[in-house]
């Protein structure tokens, strides 16, 4: 059963990597295809909240449980902070690396969508 758990958390943690990237890169999609921006843009607006504000993605508790139920362990924070963050900023910024992240999606999609709407 520790496996179901084990698969389960890996599972999550592909699609919570699979919306931070959708977040992030997504808007290169609509220049292919417009109706793509009707999933990326909320996935932008919830990302960006979720970083400005200060909130938990619901994806983070759901793998740190399924790890735990697992056999594995937890870790402290959220999924950019220990995934993310030691592969693109320095140690001792959480908050200011929550406020970047954040204000980063948000100008970079708008840069994107601006690009996308000067070609349509």
């Amino acid at each position: 059963m520790k496996a179901v758990y084990r698969t389960g958390a890996d599972l999550v943690l592909f699609s919570h990597f699979l919306f931070a990237l959708t977040a992030v890169l997504g808007g290169f999609g609509a220049i292919a295809a417009i109706w793509w921006m009707w999933i990326q843009v909320p996935t932008v607006i919830w990302s960006s909240a979720i970083n400005l504000v200060g909130w938990t993605c619901p994806l983070t508790p759901l793998e740190k449980r399924l790890r735990v139920a697992g056999g594995g362990a937890s870790y402290q924070g959220g999924f950019i902070h220990h995934y993310l963050g030691p592969l693109v900023y320095p140690r001792g910024m959480p908050r200011t690396l929550s406020l970047v992240a954040g204000v980063s999606v948000l100008v970079g999609n708008a840069i994107v969508y601006g690009i996308v709407f000067l070609i349509r």
